[in-house]
């Protein structure tokens, strides 16, 4: 039986107590740069990040940590003005050959056009389960909290709070009918973050390039947090005796409506056979 939305919310806040070790970080502490040298800063005693794109390269961190099963958190401050062309990451993602990954990505645009936040799931290797979004605000003039709240049940993808995209491992229902599907539910991932030049297919398909007269491009990042579980399955009656009423499933609903672009259940000439088994 599927959890509803919110006991969901309520069991990983009760867990929380108990089972999960909850980590504030220090970007110094808890992250490697792995690429662009110093294009990565860590400022502020290292409470704060700032990852830059030039003509030349861009950059990216890793998390010195895996989880398998976690909660969790970055504020991002997005790169403003004309920022098409560039992307820039935040994820999940195991190593090695068919891999895991959980992903939001941030699509640059043309000053005054709205950026496309992109999601996707990754399993056993195997993607190609695009969900794209608007905001309802503009990311680039303060800090937002952008979650992946990842269980063996189900992952959620939220934006200040309000879930945006919910996909549930369907594993034992659909593992007979398409092989194709998996679920990530066996494989501790790190964290990610990077901001580098895809003018080759980020903004309207290609067609916008990067200008790089607007060069550096910078994002910020601040408050990650992390909380992984310190057991692989969570108590669901025991949630769903104490939950309290919550609009979680109505706020999901509001965003799917009024800001999701793309989904690729409805993508109709992609999957003209009709969609996967999952969207079903």
């Amino acid at each position: 039986m599927d959890t509803p939305l919110h006991l969901l919310f309520l069991l990983f806040l009760l867990a929380s107590s108990a089972a999960l070790a909850l980590v504030s970080a220090n970007f110094y502490n808890d992250f490697d740069i792995t690429w662009g040298n110093d294009r990565a800063k860590i400022l502020d005693n290292g409470q704060q990040l700032q990852l830059t794109l030039d003509r030349f390269s861009g950059c990216g961190i890793q998390s010195k940590q895996e989880y398998l099963f976690a909660k969790i958190d970055m504020q991002i401050k997005l790169v403003p003005g004309n920022s098409a062309g560039t992307v820039t990451t935040f994820y999940l993602s195991s190593q090695g050959p068919k891999h895991d990954e959980i992903d939001f990505e941030f699509l640059g645009n043309l000053s005054g056009d709205p950026y496309i936040l992109h999601t996707n799931v990754f399993a056993q290797g195997l993607g190609n389960r695009e969900q794209q979004f608007y905001l309802w605000f503009d990311p680039t003039l303060d800090f937002h909290t952008y979650s992946v709240l990842w269980t063996p049940n189900q992952i959620i993808f939220s934006v200040d709070g309000s879930p945006i995209r919910v996909f549930k491992n369907r594993e034992t229902e659909l593992g007979k009918v398409d092989s194709n599907y998996h679920y990530p539910k066996s494989k501790a991932m790190g964290v990610y973050s990077s901001l580098w030049n895809a003018d080759d297919w980020a903004t309207r398909g290609g067609l916008v390039k990067t200008d790089w007269t607007k060069a550096p491009f910078v994002a910020s990042f601040r408050n990650f947090n992390a909380a992984a579980t310190a057991t692989s399955s969570f108590d669901a009656a025991a949630a769903e005796e104490e939950a309290l009423e919550s609009n979680q499933e109505q706020r999901l609903q509001w965003v799917r409506k009024n800001y999701m672009i793309y989904d690729y259940c409805g993508d109709t000439k992609r999957f003209p056979q009709g969609p996967p088994p999952e969207c079903k």
